[in-house]
């Protein structure tokens, strides 16, 4: 599959392990230390080229050494980085990832990921193309005014579409314009916090029924429950694989390339949502993001051991 991401880009600073959660003014310790490549849109394409797809990064950085760390570490993983655009009047943002085993919590310095616009995606920027994924709604302050025109262009040229919300730093989660961006959207990919946040709702599927349109499939991520859709108003879901996780940074970027990779070749809805869950656990066996995300036979040795 030839897959267009069009997302953020920054470096993470994996703060491993703490002893106890930073309070102000307290100085606490962590075990580790990684500074890896970061961002959701960027997780899930290095993510989607392991499972052996071909992937295409558009996005902004800035002319400095963590730009260049970004492009670098994309194009290890075998992704097309032309369509990155450095520009020296930017400073390429970072986020500083507090993680355990457990759960995280996150800072980010945005910097050039407010940058990428709907003009940078004309009716050619999608030949060539089966699929067009979009993470970080509500960090993309650039782009998300048009993307619905841009999801719509993409749609025009034949492509399907997916989109990851990600956390919304304001919580205002999208009120006015998200729904409206979801009516170009085909597959829909948000966190229990973010699915919550969104439709107001705490009942994980009541909230798929709120935001029901008729056409976006939506897949909640739910951490240690697994993952949960409707199909005609009823519920599907499949449970998380145990693992001893190392970091969690980026397992919900790893889920989702593991699902889009299975859906766009026509996989029962199950069975994507299972190997997204085992591509989604076997990310969090190394610290950051990449470090262990699974090859597509990984992926499959991994479901075939847990079948029995």
């Amino acid at each position: 599959m030839n897959i267009l991401v069009a997302g953020e880009l920054n470096m993470d600073l994996v703060l491993q392990n703490y002893h106890t959660f930073p309070t102000v003014g307290t100085e606490v310790l962590v075990d580790d230390v990684t500074l890896t490549l970061g961002s959701s849109s960027a997780i899930c394409a290095a993510g989607l080229a392991k499972l052996g797809n071909s992937v295409t990064f558009a996005g902004r950085v800035g002319a400095d050494s963590w730009g260049e760390m970004c492009i670098q570490a994309l194009a290890r993983f075998g992704v097309d980085t032309s369509r990155v655009q450095p520009n020296a009047e930017l400073k390429t943002g970072l986020t500083v990832s507090i993680t355990s085993s457990r759960d995280r919590a996150l800072v980010t310095y945005l910097g050039a990921m407010t940058a990428s616009n709907a003009g940078d995606f004309t009716e050619s920027a999608f030949h060539g193309f089966n699929h067009l994924h979009v993470s970080s709604f509500f960090l993309q302050e650039g782009l998300r005014p048009g993307l619905k025109n841009v999801l719509a262009a993409a749609h025009g040229q034949g492509l399907t579409t997916s989109l990851d919300p990600g956390f919304d730093p304001h919580e205002e989660w999208g009120r006015g314009d998200l729904c409206g961006v979801l009516e170009e959207v085909d597959v829909f990919l948000p966190n229990e916090v973010e699915l919550e946040g969104i439709t107001g709702r705490s009942d994980r599927f009541e909230a798929l029924r709120a935001l029901a349109n008729g056409r976006t499939l939506i897949v909640a991520k739910l951490g240690a429950e697994g993952c949960a859709a409707l199909v005609d108003g009823e519920p599907v879901t499949t449970p998380a694989f145990r693992v001893e996780a190392v970091d969690t940074t980026g397992a919900g970027d790893s889920f989702n390339a593991g699902f889009l990779h299975a859906w766009l070749r026509k996989s029962p809805l199950r069975d994507a949502m299972r190997f997204a869950a085992a591509c989604g656990a076997l990310s969090t066996l190394g610290s950051g993001g990449t470090a262990s995300q699974p090859t597509e036979e990984e992926a499959r040795a991994f479901l075939a051991e847990r079948a029995g």
